[in-house]
């Protein structure tokens, strides 16, 4: 068993709730679950026994609870001490990201950072990837989230994200009814893009270039509720990261024949120097990605 195990199996216990426990880790529910799930076949011991209603600890789930209290509580007061020793109560971190996680992949980190870290200052730069980069290797930012494929040698970059893009279409677009889309058929059609200097932009133009097509560009805009519309209302296709669309959008997502792979890395430069609170915010995220993965 490891620590992070200890602490869902903790918050479980304390709720009675899988759900509640998700929320207050700032944690996908299916992550907590498999968490919970590996514990136990480690252990070859049911810890909870559950229902629709209500999550109760067997025996066995009692007795790790007194042993999982008393060694959370270890590892906390050591962080803490740790933390000040090393100068955690008193920095600042300057991160940049880009506008479709910035939306709905960071804030459970980022406030999950500040509850650990509450005297850090936690400055968030939103802004497209080309943008970001230069701002960082300028020493505007500690550190940046930037497509893994395109980190220059003046920067040092850890993997956190591996997702595909998504073709996006309207429920009545013709295309819903595929189970995928071939590039062709995506750049016959008319495109809602994000601005020049994006991720998301960058991939498509990458996808144009190799199968040497022409983008049929639309409508321009970083909104991401804007773009949504605008599919929904069949004025144009997309491409959308799936955490992004949720079940009343009323949109399609569609894989691409070729899936169009997307790595996305945290990143900062090569010789600079990276403080002691940035060091724990680059940790801190690698870890909880890792864990809603």
């Amino acid at each position: 068993m490891d620590i992070r195990q200890l602490r869902y199996f903790h918050t479980i216990a304390r709720l009675q709730s899988f759900t509640r426990a998700a929320e207050e880790l700032h944690i996908a529910q299916p992550a907590i679950s498999m968490a919970i799930r590996k514990l136990e076949q480690q252990l070859g011991l049911q810890l909870f026994q559950r229902s629709q209603r209500q999550v109760r600890l067997t025996d066995e789930g009692l007795r790790l609870l007194e042993h999982a209290g008393r060694i959370l509580q270890a590892v906390d007061d050591a962080t803490l001490e740790m933390a000040e020793l090393g100068g955690l109560t008193r920095g600042e971190v300057r991160v940049g990201i880009p506008s479709m996680l910035g939306s709905y992949f960071f804030p459970p980190i980022l406030m999950a950072f500040r509850h650990h870290y509450p005297s850090l200052k936690l400055t968030v730069i939103e802004g497209g990837t080309w943008q970001l980069q230069q701002m960082l290797e300028a020493g505007e930012l500690d550190l940046s989230v930037i497509v893994a494929e395109f980190v220059p040698e003046t920067l040092e970059a850890r993997s956190f994200l591996q997702t595909q893009m998504l073709v996006t279409v309207a429920q009545d677009h013709p295309f819903a009814g595929q189970h995928s889309v071939t590039v062709e058929q995506f750049f016959s059609q008319e495109l809602v893009m994000f601005k020049e200097g994006y991720f998301h932009r960058k991939i498509v133009e990458r996808l144009a270039d190799q199968h040497q097509l022409t983008p049929q560009i639309g409508f321009e805009t970083n909104l991401i509720p804007l773009i949504k519309s605008i599919v929904q209302q069949g004025f144009g296709i997309s491409t959308l990261l799936e955490m992004v669309i949720q079940p009343d959008d009323h949109l399609v997502t569609l894989p691409f024949s070729e899936p169009v792979a997307l790595d996305l890395s945290i990143a900062w430069r090569r010789d600079g120097y990276l403080s002691t609170a940035n060091q724990a915010f680059r940790d801190f995220m690698l870890e909880q990605a890792a864990a809603a993965s």
